[in-house]
């Protein structure tokens, strides 16, 4: 029996998990907003479905696993809120249901260190909502749910390279602050590994091995790019946009051990700077 996956909200992630799954056979639906990115979806091999504004009903039956990469907003979770009857009524017959949630539910832990068993003190509305996210997804009886926590996500095409080339970039320096952060191809592999050997109820942290002040990564682009180091600026007077300055709310770094010692994983970029360089090349190929 052919394995359907069905992506709601098929983005960054997503996209890099269906380059693992086409080549093993998989069938994979794709939400999308727009006829203009249904068109993309459907030149790479995924069957795309616009969604809100169509009826998903038929293949929410034909799904076989489920993927929600759609961000909640101040009204509750778009995907529940549109079908989440259909979904409940699938619920028990999905093999797996993963959700894509993000490491904002932990709040701020002045860069200590959190787990998944850390408390959910969010400490933007962002956050917020994705606690909310995470529990309405919950609460739906019989359905297999796995819970993915993101770090900042990185990958070809989006990384600092760009802005240090342009000369746009600069090192915000904020005392003690920390980011956790994951390559877009590492979450795919986390997540197939999830899906083949499903765990209902389980949430893991899906970041690397090295929490880094974000100023030491935008420092080691300028290195391997060869180029001037970007201006360093004190957060208290730089300026930035309200949403940019909300980030550096939260200081915490995320422990990874879970992914590793229960699903197995072994990363393949465990640092920025690995993961840096192989963009780079990439970009280079």
């Amino acid at each position: 029996m052919t394995k359907t996956l069905l992506s709601f909200g098929h983005g960054f992630s997503a996209r890099a998990l269906t380059k693992l799954l086409l080549p093993q056979g998989w069938r994979v639906i794709g939400t999308t907003r727009s006829a203009e990115k249904a068109e993309a979806l459907a030149a790479s091999g995924i069957e795309p479905a616009i969604f809100p504004g169509s009826d998903v009903g038929a293949v929410i039956a034909e799904a076989t696993h489920l993927l929600i990469s759609a961000g909640p907003d101040a009204e509750g979770d778009p995907v529940l809120r549109d079908v989440g009857a259909q979904i409940a009524a699938h619920a028990t017959s999905f093999e797996w249901t993963g959700y894509l949630s993000t490491t904002g539910v932990y709040g701020d832990h002045q860069g200590g260190w959190v787990d998944e068993n850390a408390a959910l003190t969010p400490a933007t509305k962002r956050g917020l909502w994705r606690v909310d996210a995470e529990a309405e997804w919950a609460s739906l009886p019989g359905l297999p749910l796995h819970i993915f926590r993101l770090a900042g996500i990185y990958g070809p095409g989006r990384g600092p390279f760009a802005k240090v080339r342009s000369g746009t970039a600069r090192r915000i320096i904020k005392d003690g602050q920390v980011f956790s952060r994951i390559h877009v191809d590492d979450i795919a592999q986390v997540i197939a590994a999830s899906i083949a050997q499903p765990n209902p109820g389980a949430i893991y942290n899906v970041c690397d091995n090295d929490p880094a002040p974000p100023q030491d990564v935008i420092g080691h682009a300028a290195k391997l790019l060869g180029v001037p180091m970007p201006p360093a600026l004190d957060f208290e007077t730089a300026e930035m946009t309200p949403m940019a300055r909300s980030f550096y709310a939260e200081s915490k770094r995320v422990r990874n051990d879970r992914i590793k010692d229960e699903l197995g994983v072994k990363l393949l970029y465990p640092t920025y700077r690995e993961g840096l360089a192989a963009l780079l090349a990439q970009e280079a190929d």
